[in-house]
C-alpha cells in the first residue's frame, strides 16, 4: 500500500487547511487510517486515528476540538481537517495505514506510512 499525503501549506494563527491522503490500494479501506507529525527537533506524535468504516475515531488532547479526522472509503482517501491552527501545530504531518481494523494511536500499530507533507503555522 502506497500513500500520498497533500494538502500542506502555510497559513497563518487561526487559519484552516484539509489535508488528504490517498491510499493505493481498496483493500486499505479495511484498516483504520491515523495522522501523525512531526516538529523539528521532536519526536513524532500522534494526532488523530479512524476506524476501518470511519464509525470511531480518537484524538491527541493537543487537538481535540479543532481537528477533525474523516474518511471516504470508496475513494480510499482520508482527510484531517485542522481549525484554528496554532504555531505549535507546525510540523510535518504523516498518514499512515494501521495493521488493525481499529484506529490506534500507538505508531507502532501502523504498517505503511506516507511520505509526509509540511504545514508551517505563522504567528
Amino acid at each position: 500500500v502506497q500513500l500520498q499525503a497533500s494538502g500542506g501549506g502555510l497559513v497563518q494563527t487561526g487559519g484552516s487547511l484539509r489535508l488528504s491522503c490517498v491510499a493505493s490500494r481498496r483493500t486499505n479501506s479495511n484498516n483504520g487510517m491515523g495522522w501523525f507529525r512531526q516538529a523539528p527537533g521532536k519526536e513524532r506524535e500522534f494526532i488523530a486515528t479512524i476506524n476501518w468504516n470511519g464509525g470511531g475515531t480518537n484524538y491527541a488532547e493537543s487537538v481535540k476540538g479543532r481537528f477533525t479526522i474523516s474518511r471516504d472509503r470508496a475513494k480510499n482517501t482520508v482527510y484531517l481537517q485542522m481549525n484554528n491552527l496554532k504555531p505549535e501545530d507546525t510540523a510535518v504531518y504523516y498518514c499512515a495505514t494501521s495493521r488493525y481494523a481499529s484506529g490506534s494511536s500507538q505508531a507502532g500499530h501502523y504498517a505503511y506510512w506516507g511520505q509526509g507533507t509540511l504545514v508551517t503555522v505563522s504567528s
